[in-house]
């Protein structure tokens, strides 16, 4: 067999042992010896370890040396490696794309318990891309510019942290938040675990320096509305959402506010979780940023009507921040990444009726707890319980709504911290009696172990077992006026009910509810539960499979502050990384159109998720633009008259790949 410039084949092949990974179930030796067998093969060999530097240095010198002209090595998931040995090919002198891998790890030695069977079918694996390399072609790859600005989507810690990182660097940021200031969930904490160090202390000085940064540009109260382009090429349409209000005239004195013709705050508090009520116009929460008062258009009697006395525009004479003719607007952006930080929402409770959430008043979530704590909350600090009074006697339910193949399957991993923080706080500031009944208690990372042992000394109580029902059915004169908890104590081997004042729900962690949305419009994936999805989970943990697109903090799953910060440090650091490289090589193995056999049935333009697919009307015919093609193949399958091909993927290709699996057969 020849190649196409009409040169000998000569095919290289290595195998990788992968420790035990492939050699425990497949004979990695005996398929070396079936490779050698194979037309154009030259050299076969097996090793350890292929991707350590002494195999890829082996491909090297074998190519010099036996003068290959083709590489395919059997190893694990070409996701993981498969640039690994492309590097290592082109080290050698010959093109990468000239270079097959096969999956016998994944494919192969991980699905199967049969040697003989496993071997076999690495044998045919091997067979198969053999035969499809000789018709491989040499690719060239194309780089595409990066443009240096950056776009964050979210303004909690995750976003914000991001952000920052990202200006320090010298860098331009679009920080874009939907709600009218940035802060996120930690905004709403009182303390923070296992320091117990204030939220507000850590979290308002980073806020204060994105509103300050002169590399940030912050837009609250506005929302993506779509994504065009590619990785280092993306223009953004946000759409800012009319506050009313003249942010860059607003200095937050709030007398507005007291000028309202709502002489009593009427409305539920969003963040106080409905604890409280507030005005039509009002301030987000004390140390919100920006410091500015935002109008609700669906309570504002002036935005509804036309009919309200505009008590708030004679206040705010002097400054004329109020702006009751604001529009909506759509601004377009250029960036060159993203950093995606939208975090998550809690658990309902209400899905679960026998805890008795929004039945009884004392039963709480932890957030419902943790702002009646809060010095900033509804109630100054002072727990109490619906009549007023402080309770003696309150239980923490854990795993609310996770860890239940009912509602959520997944640990929402901060829900055991949270709940001996708030137990220990309310020991010390009410001494009243606390119970924290748990499936398994999880500590995990740096001070989390001393952080329960800590709860134990304070005087916590801890039941091990999974709450039947709260209820308030007495059965004896101990119980009368109680929240009944009635829990099976698997340590002590019976079924317990206790009395309680107050029950608090230790609630996890869900996706948000425009996940989907924000999916689609950043071109990202979900995993099943709706989480974003990495790359992958160790390689890449902040990558995702658009490139120039990362995730950071709690929308790629659950996680506690300090790795959400984490994560926002390491997605900057990718994003810095991509900018100052300068531009992004692209792969080569994207689609292209023969215009002489296309009928301009313009079938395939619909069907590109990616939208690298126009139809020139000039022309009649459909053209691809190789930048933002990722090679998904969609439209080479769907087109009828045959005229997409993609590279890597040739018809002729795929077809000796099969034969080759057949003839081993």
């Amino acid at each position: 067999m020849k190649v196409k410039d009409d040169q000998p084949l000569r095919i290289g092949f290595y195998v990788c042992h992968c420790g035990h990974n492939i050699a425990g179930v497949v004979d990695c030796a005996a398929v070396a010896q079936y490779a050698a067998t194979l037309e154009g093969v030259v050299l076969s060999r097996d090793y350890k370890y292929m991707c350590s530097s002494p195999g890829q240095e082996l491909i090297r010198e074998d190519i010099r040396d036996h003068n290959l002209n083709r590489v395919v090595v059997a190893s694990c998931s070409p996701l993981l490696h498969e640039h690994t040995f492309r590097t290592a090919v082109a080290a050698g002198g010959l093109n990468p794309f000239l270079f097959q891998m096969v999956n016998i790890r994944e494919h192969d030695a991980w699905v199967h318990t049969d040697k003989a069977a496993a071997t076999d079918k690495a044998k045919a694996l091997a067979a198969a891309a053999i035969r499809r390399v000789a018709r491989h072609r040499p690719l060239e790859t194309t780089r595409a510019p990066i443009h240096p600005d950056v776009l964050v989507v979210g303004g909690g810690i995750s976003g914000i942290h991001a952000a920052l990182t990202l200006a320090n660097a010298g860098k331009k940021v679009y920080l874009v938040e939907r709600d009218p200031s940035i802060g996120g969930h930690m905004a709403q904490f009182d303390k923070t675990f296992p320091t117990l160090d204030c939220a507000a202390c850590i979290l308002t000085p980073k806020m204060s320096a994105v509103r300050a940064h002169k590399n940030i540009v912050l837009w609250t109260y506005s929302e993506v509305a779509k994504v065009e382009g590619y990785v280092g090429n993306y223009t953004v349409t946000v759409r800012r959402k009319a506050r009313y209000v003249q942010e860059e005239l607003c200095v937050g004195c709030q007398e507005c506010v007291e000028a309202c013709v709502f002489k009593e705050p009427k409305f539920p508090d969003r963040f106080n979780v409905g604890l409280s009520r507030r005005k039509p116009i009002y301030m987000p929460f004390p140390q919100a940023v920006p410091q500015a008062v935002v109008i609700d258009p669906e309570r504002c009697i002036e935005l509804k009507t036309g009919k309200c006395k505009k008590t708030c525009l004679e206040a705010c004479a002097d400054r004329h921040a109020i702006d009751f003719q604001q529009k909506e607007e759509l601004v377009q952006i250029h960036v060159g990444s993203m950093i995606v930080a939208t975090g998550y929402e809690l658990f309902d409770p209400r899905r679960l009726p026998h805890y008795g959430y929004g039945r009884y008043p004392d039963v709480l979530t932890t957030l419902e707890c943790e702002r009646l704590i809060s010095s900033s909350g509804p109630t100054g600090g002072e727990l109490r319980l619906h009549s007023g009074q402080a309770p003696t006697a309150v239980g923490f339910v854990l795993c609310a709504g996770s860890r239940d193949y009912k509602t959520n399957r997944w640990c929402s991993r901060t829900c055991c911290m949270h709940s001996m923080k708030l137990a220990q706080i309310i020991r010390e500031r009410t001494g009243a009696e606390v119970t924290l009944f748990y499936i398994d208690i999880r500590a995990p990372g740096k001070g989390g172990e001393e952080f329960y042992d800590r709860a134990l000394a304070q005087g916590v109580k801890f039941v091990r077992g999974r709450v039947a029902e709260v209820s308030d059915c007495p059965l004896s004169p101990a119980e009368q006026g109680k929240l009944i908890v009635r829990v099976e104590d698997t340590l002590a081997g019976m079924v317990r009910r206790i009395p309680l004042d107050m029950v608090v729900l230790a609630v996890g962690m869900e996706p948000q509810a425009n996940a989907q949305e924000v999916r689609r419009i950043m071109n990202m994936s979900c995993s099943a539960e709706g989480w974003f999805l990495e790359k992958h989970p160790k390689m890449a943990p902040v990558s995702t499979f658009t490139d120039g697109v990362f995730i950071a903090g709690c929308c790629q799953g659950p996680k506690d502050i300090p790795d959400s910060i984490a994560q926002a440090g390491a997605a900057a650091a990718e994003a810095l990384a991509l900018i100052d490289a300068g531009g992004i090589d692209q792969e080569p193995n994207t689609a292209y159109i023969s215009e002489e056999d296309c009928s301009g049935c313009k079938s395939c333009v619909d069907l590109c998720p990616y939208k690298a697919i126009a139809f020139d009307p000039v022309k009649e015919k459909a053209s691809i633009n190789a930048a933002l093609c990722k090679g998904c193949g969609v439209c080479v399958a769907a087109c009828p008259s045959g005229s997409i091909g993609q590279n890597l993927f040739e018809d002729q290709e795929v077809f000796e790949e099969i034969e080759g699996v057949l003839a081993h057969a």
